[in-house]
Parts: C-alpha cells; sequence; structure tokens
C-alpha cells in the first residue's frame, strides 16, 4: 500500500460528483471567505476599543465600537452555519451518488465475486466507508480549506502589524503544517486493518443472524458465541493499534501548539519593551494566537479523518477495481415468442480441479418443456445460472434461439428468459411495486389483468389496501404459494421466452398447489420451460426428459418414450420413486 497519499486523490474519487455543483460551490466560498475576513477584522476592533479606552476617548466612540464588535460578530457566525450547512450538502449530495455507483458496479459483478463477498462486508463498504467520506468531505472546504486560508489571513495581518511578527509566526505555521503533512499518513494502514475487521464481524454477524433457526436447532449457539468473540479480539487489537498512531499524531500538534505560544509571549514582550506594540495590538497579537490554534487544532482532527478516510478511499478503489469477467454482448436479438434452447458441449467448473458440467449437450425445440432431474449437486442449478449468463462456461455454446447468449446484451438476455424458485425475493413495498419492480410503465389495468388470469382477484381483494398494501420485510405477511403466485405475476408482466422453474410447487398445501399448478399451465402456454424437479408429479407436463449425475447426462429424450421403457434410467425413477432415488 502506497502510505503518502496525495490529496488529490481523496477529490477524485468524488469530483465526478462534486463538478456538478458548481453554484453551490460558488456559495460556498462566498460564505467561508466573508466568515473569514470577519474573523480577521474584528480583533482590530477589539485592538482599537482598547487602545482608545486607555487614551480616554469619548464614551460614544467606545459605545460605536463595542456596537460594530457586536454586529460584526453576529455576521460571522451567521456566514459561518451558512458555509457549514451548504458544505454538508455538497458532501451528501455527491457521496449519495457514490453509493448509487457503488451499488450498481456491486450488482453488476460477477456471481463469483458475491460468492466470496458476504452481504455484511458490502454494507460496510457501500454504506461505513462511503459515510467516512462524507464525513470528510462534509468539512474539506469548511476545516481544511478555510483553516488554511485563515491561517494565511493571520500571518498577512500580523506582517502588517510588524514584520517581525509576520516572519516568527509564519515559519511557526510552516513548521506545523510541515510537521501534520508528514505524520497524516502513519495510522491509514492501521486503520484500514480496523475495518476490515469490522467488515468481517458485520459480515459474521449477518450471516449467523440470517441462519438463527438452524444454529439454534444444531446446537451451535456456543460456537457462534466463541467465533464472535474471536472476531472481537481481532477488532479491538486494530482499534488499539490505530488509536496508538491518533494518540501521536494528538502529541505533536499539543507539542507543537505550546511551542506557538511561546513565540507569541517571546515575540509580544521583545517588541512592548521596545515600545513598538501598544497594548491593544499586544492583545491582537494574543487574539491571533489562540485564533491561530483553532485552524491547527482542526487541521490536526483533520489528519486523523484522513487516516480514516483513507482506509476508506483504497477499499473504495479496490471495490471499483472489480472488473465483471462477464461482458455484454454485441446486442444480437433474441427473436421474440418462444425460444429453443441448445447446450452444445458445455463445460463449466466453479474451481479448477472440480468439474460440474462435463460436456452437456442436448436441444429443446421451441415451446417444449424439458423436465430436469437429478440428485443435489448434480448441476440442474448450474444450467440454470448458465442459461442467465450469471457465469461463463469454460467451453462450448449455449443458444437461445439459435443465439449465442454470449452474442447477446445482457439486458435483453434477462427480459427473455424467466426464473421462479421455492425462495421468492419480495420487498418492503406494495403488492405494485413488488410485482412490476418500481416500473411505474405498466399500468393497474394490465397488472389487474393478469391478476384475474392468475385467479389471485379475491385474494387482492381481501387485502386492505390492494395493489398499494405494504408488505412485510421479506414478504413475511405472505404465505409460500402467494409469494410464488406473485413470482407467476411477474414472468406474465415480462412476457419471457423461456420459463425455468425450480420446484416451484413444492411445500405447499392442496388446495394452494392446485392453484399454482393451474397458473403453472397459463405459464407455461405458448413459452418454452424448464423443470427443475424433485417430484414426479410435477414433471408429467414435461415434453422431454434429461436425467444429470455428477455433471454428465445419463438419459436424454421423449417423456413417453422413456417412461415405457424397461430399460432407462427414467422408467425405473418411476418405478422406485422420484423422491427416494433423487433425494
Amino acid at each position: 500500500m502506497n502510505k503518502n497519499i496525495p490529496l488529490s486523490r481523496y477529490y477524485n474519487l468524488l469530483a465526478e460528483y462534486i463538478a456538478p455543483q458548481k453554484t453551490r460551490f460558488s456559495l460556498l466560498a462566498l460564505m467561508l471567505l466573508t466568515s473569514i475576513a470577519l474573523q480577521l477584522f474584528i480583533p482590530q476592533i477589539t485592538r482599537r476599543f482598547i487602545d482608545q479606552a486607555l487614551a480616554g476617548e469619548a464614551m460614544d466612540v467606545l459605545i460605536t465600537a463595542a456596537v460594530a464588535f457586536i454586529a460584526l460578530a453576529f455576521l460571522q457566525q451567521l456566514f459561518g452555519v451558512g458555509a457549514a450547512y451548504v458544505g454538508e450538502n455538497v458532501a451528501w449530495l455527491a457521496t449519495n451518488r457514490l453509493r448509487e455507483r457503488l451499488t450498481k458496479h456491486s450488482l453488476n459483478l460477477d456471481m463469483s465475486f458475491h460468492n466470496d463477498t458476504n452481504p455484511g462486508a458490502m454494507i460496510e463498504r457501500i454504506d461505513g466507508d462511503v459515510t467516512q467520506l462524507s464525513n470528510f468531505f462534509s468539512q474539506l472546504v469548511i476545516s481544511i480549506v478555510g483553516n488554511i486560508v485563515l491561517l494565511i489571513g493571520i500571518i498577512v495581518v500580523l506582517t502588517i502589524e510588524d514584520w517581525r511578527l509576520g516572519l516568527a509566526f509564519g515559519i511557526f505555521a510552516m513548521l506545523m503544517l510541515g510537521v501534520l503533512n508528514w505524520i497524516r499518513n502513519i495510522a491509514v494502514e492501521a486503520q484500514k486493518a480496523w475495518r476490515e475487521a469490522n467488515m468481517t464481524l458485520f459480515g459474521f454477524i449477518e450471516e449467523r443472524l440470517a441462519g438463527t433457526e438452524d444454529i439454534r436447532s444444531s446446537g451451535a449457539v456456543d460456537y457462534v458465541l466463541s467465533k464472535l468473540d474471536q472476531l472481537q479480539s481481532v477488532v479491538r487489537k486494530t482499534q488499539q493499534s490505530a488509536w496508538y498512531r491518533f494518540i501521536a499524531i494528538h502529541t505533536t500538534a499539543g507539542f507543537m501548539m505550546r511551542l506557538g505560544g511561546a513565540v507569541a509571549i517571546i515575540a509580544s514582550w521583545l517588541l512592548f519593551q521596545n515600545e513598538l506594540l501598544t497594548i491593544g495590538t499586544v492583545y491582537l497579537v494574543f487574539h491571533y494566537y489562540n485564533l491561530l490554534g483553532r485552524p491547527i487544532r482542526e487541521l490536526s482532527q483533520q489528519v486523523e479523518n484522513l487516516q480514516t478516510v483513507g482506509a476508506s478511499m483504497e477499499r473504495l478503489e479496490d471495490l471499483l477495481a472489480e472488473a465483471p469477467k462477464i461482458k455484454d454482448g454485441i446486442g444480437t436479438p433474441i427473436p421474440e415468442g418462444a425460444l429453443t434452447v441448445q447446450f452444445d458441449d458445455v463445460q463449466f467448473t466453479y474451481k479448477a480441479d472440480e468439474p460440474i458440467l462435463k460436456g452437456i449437450s442436448f436441444d429443446l425445440q421451441a415451446g417444449q418443456i424439458l423436465g430436469l432431474l437429478g440428485r443435489t449437486g448434480s448441476g440442474k442449478t448450474t444450467m440454470a445460472r448458465l442459461l442467465f449468463h450469471l457465469y461463463e462456461q469454460q467451453s462450448g455454446a449455449i443458444r437461445l434461439g439459435d443465439v449465442d447468449i454470449r452474442d447477446a446484451t445482457l439486458t435483453q438476455l434477462r427480459q427473455r428468459v424467466a426464473m421462479v424458485t421455492q425462495d421468492v425475493q419480495l420487498f418492503e413495498a406494495t403488492i405494485r411495486d413488488n410485482l412490476t419492480f418500481f416500473n411505474r410503465d405498466i399500468s393497474d389495468d394490465r397488472l389487474m389483468s393478469v391478476i384475474q388470469e392468475l385467479e389471485l382477484k379475491e385474494w387482492l381483494d381481501s387485502l386492505p389496501d390492494g395493489l398499494d398494501t405494504v408488505l412485510e420485510t421479506g414478504g413475511r405477511s405472505l404465505s409460500a404459494g402467494e409469494a410464488q403466485l406473485l413470482a407467476f405475476t411477474r414472468i406474465f408482466l415480462r412476457d419471457p421466452g423461456l420459463v425455468i422453474l425450480d420446484e416451484a410447487s413444492s411445500r405447499l398445501d392442496p388446495a394452494t398447489e392446485q392453484l399454482i399448478e393451474r397458473a403453472i399451465n397459463r405459464l407455461l402456454k405458448g413459452r418454452t420451460g424448464i423443470i427443475i424437479a424433485h417430484r414426479l408429479g410435477t414433471i408429467e407436463r414435461a415434453d422431454q426428459i434429461l436425467i444429470l449425475q455428477d455433471g454428465d447426462v445419463i438419459e436424454y429424450g421423449n417423456r413417453t418414450d422413456l417412461a415405457s421403457d424397461p430399460n432407462s434410467r427414467f422408467y425405473q425413477l418411476r418405478q422406485t420413486g422420484l423422491e427416494e432415488v433423487l433425494a
């Protein structure tokens, strides 16, 4: 890791999101510069008030100075608050767009990436790291740029008062900033390790909470707690390592402040003794020294933030550097209507030396239904994933409608292929949004037509707000059958040419199963279908049967012919019982 992170890298990550906000930046610059100018000018009024009071000036002169001081101090606070507000607004707008980019980028990454990265870790990157970046950028102009301008302004004003004061404070400021710049990267690596430890911890907690039922039923609670303790120990150690470095930064800044105080005392005493400064000017020097302390303290704080942001930035850059291996094709259109499905000597493996599919070949005609059978781990679900181009086969070709899926765009492909599984993904949103995936172009009339066709009208009428009824998180307010019927409705709305059903009617009560069976018949009418099945009843509608075993096709043919051939594997499965043999 490069320990010398230039400030330009912090800006470049957000530059494209900040650039459209030029108007806000101009307003921010105006407010900030006005606030700084007032901070520099107000002590001059106080200095004049002190010297005039000691010289015995009239009361009305002193009152005028006091009123001017109060008015300008109020105005300075007003501009300071305005600058802080605009700065926060700019930063949050920019980082929210970065969150959108990261989320879209992550959704487009290959499934192999997501298989190796748990959701908790992704949340920590997209939200936690970006929040760190937002907190930094919301104060970038205010705390860093603003304080540097204030620092320069103080030195200029002191130089005007006396060149020796300006020189002394200038040397001190340059020394202070040089030291801060030198030490600002010492905690980046430790901070990165701390955040990575947090990411691992959050991922572990997310996975274990999702598997609470299995953990409790298998008696693994003690193991989970033990592992949690180990991960928390790593977090504690990495946090301590980062904080030791932060302490070094604080100590350095504190030492430099004391050094600056000594410079102010010695310089003011020498100049006052030689009658080069008035009492009011001595006050001015100490006021500017105290004013100088604020930008130095805040710059020191931002040095700490740079450590945190530096680690977050590197992790975000690492995520953005992840490139999907699966690319869009040249855009060859997939035909409308039912699609032919062809696997031509397709070989695939998730990991080297562990083949999942070993030269799979078959040709399914448009409008036909394929019953796909095989034990768990035989490669059935993998074939479905390949049809969606979620993974890239190592060799061979997959064609839909005589078009190689690698030549179609991913959007085209996934519009023409649809899948229903036992576990339906539902959102905490209205029934309408769950059916349309938030597509406002689909009218309610179209929705109601499909709902009536699937015999869901009576169920919809039983809901308190119809299509506007909001589902609970994960669709907990629906039964498994209702969730699958909603999934069928989604497919009807898309009108794909190929439908894949992954045992979509299992684990249901008889009445709901009959409703779903009728919905499946309507869904498959005029479409090509692939049914991944574990029960004989599910594949009675199939035209072709394909049986997988350890990644090989051990039988493929017409269902009726295979069912009547005593020597076929399918015939034996029907005699023995599909559920027992393929379990």
